[in-house]
């Protein structure tokens, strides 16, 4: 329970705690799906047009006309998302063990996914005429899955200014993008030098109002029990973060009001230079498609993906096995994965993101015994072998199955503090296998591992005690 109400500065923040669901959850979906998706090209594709010679220019020209004269503002009325089933997907996700969800509600491209009530490009107004946010709260809630929310805006301002500019060359050589027409000045934003892709420099008051009015409305309005901030606390240059710092403060109160005096949000930020300001403890630790070297005391998130962030016709995806093992290892050192699958524009998946998650969830159907509800151990494992621990068992987990069928594990002997074992299972095995524990210093637990894998990708040992 949070006696006090948080203030916006640094030292109040430092009284945040991760929430006990979020640590016993480990595993989480999210998407990117909005306008970009309609060009197949990718989430950067907002910016990317606007740069002459790109490929995503490229690609733009051909398919949809020359960005002075149709723009990304021409793409919103394309995306209609008319074959979304947000129920069939949460069913999805929730089969390949997600216990959160928490899709992107504004990307980079300042397009709003919900009845935003301060801005009017949003996906009610135009586009799908949806409150997408809405509906897949809805969803979530209806199937059993933690709520939350990614959100990119703190980037707009400078990521999305390229959309001012020109071409340098060609027959239209200095014929303003269609940024430069006033009358959409509110998505494009007003004239200004800053296109810099990670945080605007030093970003104006207006718009850092504005970013925490947004944001505000989406925490009140949506209630999340899981925030992203792409990147750090908002904004760098004369803000110092104060107005990042408000709507955190904001967040947790809520959550506090809402959950009768328990702040059970989990609000996530990077540490990454130039993103912003950063301060450990203020909030949980979210490292983008990267993961750490050992057990970290705080909880903390990886975000990655299948492939792509946004949907890209063609696209190669990872593998079942090299996903299972990520989320094994992450989980040993504290972590926890938020997965990012990318819908097409109408709002389906394509058939190899169906089959990865089914894959992923028939793992955890076996194993998870050995991630939900875990923490770590006191290592994280070596070799092949990643530990996490309950509190009446350890499990050890192999990346791989061992060429011989007796296994040695030198952490778990008589000597290794656990004390005596009381009894050896392997996850989705039928039946008692043969083990013993060795005394003395170099004494080991020895398994002998049955002929047939009950599982693919990797296998979990119970170890009570």
């Amino acid at each position: 329970m949070q006696k006090n109400e948080f203030q916006p500065t640094l030292h109040s923040l430092m009284d945040y705690q991760c929430p006990q669901w979020f640590r016993d959850a480990k595993f989480g979906i999210y998407l990117h799906w909005g306008v970009y998706s309609v060009a197949e090209h990718g989430e950067w594709y907002p910016r990317q047009i606007y740069l002459e010679g790109h490929q995503d220019y490229n690609h733009h020209v051909k398919h949809f006309g020359h960005p002075s004269e149709v723009g990304y503002k021409d793409l919103i009325p394309m995306w209609k998302a008319e074959k979304w089933d947000p129920d069939g997907l949460i069913a999805l996700f929730k089969r390949a063990g997600a216990k959160y969800f928490a899709p992107c509600a504004v990307h980079h491209d300042n397009f709003d996914l919900w009845n935003s009530r301060h801005h009017r490009f949003n996906a009610v107004n135009m586009g799908p005429k949806k409150d997408i946010i809405g509906i897949w709260r809805e969803a979530a809630l209806k199937h059993g899955l933690r709520f939350g929310v990614t959100t990119h805006l703190a980037r707009s301002w400078s990521w999305f200014a390229t959309n001012k500019g020109s071409d340098g060359s060609g027959s239209r050589k200095n014929v303003p993008y269609d940024g430069n027409d006033g009358a959409y000045e509110e998505l494009y934003f007003e004239p200004h030098s800053d296109t810099d892709l990670r945080q605007p420099l030093n970003p104006p008051e207006e718009w850092r109002n504005l970013w925490a009015d947004r944001i505000i409305d989406l925490i009140d309005t949506y209630h999340p029990d899981h925030l992203y901030f792409d990147g750090a606390i908002p904004f760098q240059g004369d803000d110092n973060g104060q107005t990042g710092m408000k709507v955190i403060a904001h967040l947790y109160n809520h959550s506090m009001a809402i959950h009768d005096g328990s702040q059970e949000s989990v609000m996530c930020i990077k540490r990454i230079k130039d993103h912003g300001i950063y301060r450990d403890g203020v909030a949980t630790l979210d490292m983008e498609r990267g993961r750490l070297d050992e057990i970290e005391e705080r909880p903390w998130q990886t975000d990655t993906s299948i492939g792509p962030w946004g949907y890209r016709a063609g696209a190669q995806y990872r593998n079942e096995k090299e996903l299972v093992h990520e989320l094994v290892d992450i989980v040993s050192k504290n972590g926890n994965v938020l997965l990012n699958v990318p819908p097409r524009a109408d709002g389906t998946l394509d058939e190899e993101t169906i089959r990865l998650l089914e894959g992923i969830g028939a793992w955890l159907s076996v194993n998870g015994e050995a991630i939900y509800h875990t923490r770590p151990w006191t290592v994280y494992g070596h070799d092949n072998l990643r530990f996490t621990r309950t509190k009446n068992a350890i499990y050890v987990t192999l990346l791989e199955w061992p060429m011989e069928t007796q296994l040695s594990i030198p952490e778990l002997g008589m000597h290794s503090g656990i004390g005596r074992i009381r009894d050896v299972a392997l996850l989705g095995h039928d039946g008692p296998i043969r083990w013993g524990q060795d005394a003395g210093g170099r004494g080991m637990l020895r398994v002998v591992l049955p002929t047939e894998k009950p599982c693919s990708h990797a296998w979990s040992l119970k170890v009570s005690f």
